[in-house]
């Protein structure tokens, strides 16, 4: 029995696998988060009769949720039912086609097809590329928890990390190697939603993504995303967690190189043995401590990922047209994405991510309505180039018209309910690093796809956890830092001893 107490700062996914792992293994935990309810950007919202997921919309690598469960002795099937999405997604274009992404390899082929007689097999090829690359990362990256450059290189061995791992090309560029036509090469280089990045900046290495979908499935909770939180809220309780709400930690206190404890914003102090952070690294860095602006400069090189433009929308009727995960194509990628990540502007033509979730869940919503989110990816918040309410209520504009144009016809009349957030509210709301939605931007140039580690260099009893940290953004990715913090602090404390 591990007689350690640890203090988990925010109850995101994240912390709530970090809390959960570590109670597991007999430590006395304190999960403590400033809002009123776990579950950090996975987050709920009912309103006229409708049920909207805030955050994420879809579950990949459920197997890493299930070792959560697993390793306590419970079966998650008893806390969480997913689903299968079929379609994955369904992909709309300028001229009218679209191209399902189907987890069926026979009406997969078929889609493909209509693309050339060619393009089933370069997809294959292609796939097989993306798995490649998927089980060299879980072998290591994933499995050890790398936290560097310099640990890849170690566990893998120089000349295997530059060949295996892609490093000389950016996932665009690896999509091309096996890709022709230009409305796959878009699809593809999409799975980069998954963690907020460009495809022309990004790593090669992200090109796992689309094997992740397709080799681990696509899938949907039960009764709504949220109903993850509160399966994990409710194993965390059972294993002794104490869960806080409305609990926002105002400073983390420390002697010399040591943590030892936190204060609340009523000025309570809860001393600790360990501290975990769910907050991002930088902001956790600028808000939580009084002398720590240099430390908060130096890790500037990690750069937030981009925001988004979020609308959560009920309507009065019915498309048909939609599958559950949609995306709706610009006629100009690189200029989208220039936008977003260079030019620091809301681009004229974005790329448009819409979940229709009724399509799996009818109990969303009310009969004969439906919910529409609308996600285009949009610049962090940048001080020197500040955009305005006026700019963000014209890019909403732009992207409903956008969308009837493409045939979601009269959108904005059938609009009965709408929740709008911009990137000052989601900073606001969950502290995020200038806005972000999914930590840390993947640029091969800047970090070479990797984020901040998860041991704090400033305090030996200080770690990290979330999407700011490796192994990166994302439901599966946060879950699983949860995880390997556990395993650093058993090794950590192992070896004072």
């Amino acid at each position: 029995m591990n007689n350690k107490h640890i203090v988990v700062i925010g109850a995101g996914l994240g912390g709530l696998s970090a809390a959960i792992s570590l109670a597991t293994e007999g430590f006395s935990v304190d999960l403590l988060e400033k809002n009123d309810k776990v579950g950090g950007k996975l987050n709920i919202l009912q309103k006229d009769g409708f049920t909207f997921d805030l955050g994420p919309s879809i579950l990949t690598m459920p197997h890493i949720f299930q070792k959560l469960f697993e390793k306590a002795g419970k079966k998650m099937e008893d806390y969480v039912t997913i689903q299968t999405v079929e379609p994955h997604w369904r992909n709309f274009f300028e001229d009218g086609s679209t191209l399902d992404l189907s987890s069926d390899p026979v009406r997969m082929k078929q889609e493909l097809n209509k693309l050339g007689a060619n393009t089933a097999q370069e997809f294959e090829q292609f796939l097989a590329y993306s798995k490649k690359l998927c089980e060299i990362t879980e072998q290591g990256y994933f499995e050890h928890g790398l936290d560097s450059f310099w640990e890849l290189i170690n566990h893998y061995g120089a000349v295997r990390s530059l060949i295996d791992f892609d490093v000389f090309r950016s996932m665009d560029q690896g999509v091309r190697r096996f890709i022709k036509d230009p409305k796959l090469v878009d699809v593809l280089n999409y799975f980069i939603k998954y963690v907020g990045s460009s495809p022309y900046d990004a790593p090669a290495l992200m090109n796992l993504l689309p094997y992740i979908q397709f080799g681990y499935g696509l899938w949907y909770i039960k009764g709504g995303m949220y109903g993850m939180a509160q399966g994990l809220q409710k194993l965390a309780e059972e294993l002794g967690v104490d869960i806080r709400v409305n609990s926002e930690v105002a400073e983390i206190q420390h002697t010399g190189k040591r943590v030892t404890g936190v204060r609340l914003s009523d000025d309570s102090v809860i001393a600790a043995d360990i501290v975990v952070s769910n907050m991002e690294v930088i902001p956790a860095y600028q808000k939580l401590f009084k002398d720590q602006a240099k430390e908060a400069k130096r890790l500037q090189r990690f750069e937030p990922s981009c925001s988004g433009l979020v609308l959560h929308l009920g309507v009065d009727c019915i498309y048909e047209q939609l599958a559950h995960h949609n995306f709706f194509y610009s006629d100009h990628p690189r200029e989208h994405f220039d936008a977003v990540f260079h030019s620091n502007r809301l681009s004229d033509d974005p790329t448009i991510y819409l979940v229709a979730p009724v399509k799996s869940d009818p109990t969303q919503a009310p009969a004969g309505c439906e919910i529409i989110k609308i996600l285009p990816h949009i610049p962090h918040l940048n001080p020197d180039k500040p955009l305005s309410a006026e700019d963000y209520a014209a890019l909403r504009e732009r992207v409903l018209i956008k969308l009837e144009r493409m045939g979601l016809t009269d959108l904005r009349k059938h609009i009965v309910c709408e929740e709008y957030w911009t990137p000052i509210d989601i900073e606001q709301k969950y502290y995020s690093n200038q806005g972000s939605i999914y930590g840390v931007v993947a640029d091969r140039f800047k970090n070479l796809g990797f984020k901040i580690p998860q041991r704090s260099t400033q305090f030996n009893n200080l770690y990290f956890v979330g999407g700011s940290v490796n192994p990166g953004g994302g439901m599966p990715m946060v879950t699983l830092s949860g995880q390997l913090v556990r395993d650093k602090i058993l090794a950590d404390l192992a070896n004072t001893f």
